[in-house]
């Protein structure tokens, strides 16, 4: 793997008992049974209700060289590509970077508007990392998620930080963060609490030994 220069940050909202998305997720509910109407509103609330408090979190959001996440959080789409699908977010996603795709089904790159191109990555976690590195020059690598997809990249130990928003309420069940990750040593390196979010950043120092 290339030598690093940019951060690897894996930034992902949750509930309170470490919940990314609830059970049963779909089309027409996109975080499943989150407590809501499935549009993931309680999770994200601190983004959309009270945006300027939160406003340097979210420029932190904005401001990376290149993101991942994995194809559940592109789309309910399953298996091929049989029906065009481009995101959640319209003809001008927010992201204004190149976006690698985790899939196991091949397609050619999308461009969209306002910068944002999906690059859609076949073989591996490590082979999207090396992709974003590449694109993001010295910015920041964001590992967008979902929890399953963060999951995956602490559990190689490719993440510099863990940055988390937790939202003051709970799941139950779902996806949640830390599923299938070994023990891991954090240095909290900031926290802030907000009226609808406490934001806490980790450095990741490895796995923990006994």
């Amino acid at each position: 793997m290339s030598e690093r220069t940019g951060k690897v940050v894996c930034d992902l909202t949750v509930s309170a008992d470490g919940y990314g998305a609830g059970l049963r997720q779909s089309e027409e509910r996109p975080f499943g049974d989150d407590g809501g109407d499935g549009s993931g509103a309680g999770l994200h609330a601190w983004m959309f209700d009270t945006p300027d408090e939160n406003r340097a979190e979210i420029d932190l959001l904005a401001g990376a060289g290149a993101f991942i996440m994995g194809r559940n959080m592109f789309g309910p789409v399953r298996g091929a590509w049989d029906r065009p699908w481009n995101g959640w977010w319209g003809e001008n996603p927010p992201f204004h970077a190149p976006v690698f795709v985790l899939t196991h089904h091949a397609r050619e790159p999308q461009p969209m508007a306002g910068g944002t191109t999906f690059h859609f990555v076949t073989d591996g976690i490590e082979s999207a990392l090396a992709q974003a590195r590449a694109a993001a020059g010295d910015g920041e690598v964001l590992v967008h998620g979902g929890a399953t997809t963060i999951n995956q990249y602490l559990a190689a130990g490719l993440a510099d930080e863990l940055r988390l928003h937790i939202a003051p309420l709970t799941i139950g069940a779902g996806t949640r963060l830390f599923e299938g990750v070994p023990p891991l040593r954090l240095e909290q390196v900031t926290s802030r609490a907000a009226s609808l979010v406490t934001h806490v950043t980790y450095r990741v120092l490895g796995e923990a030994t006994g």
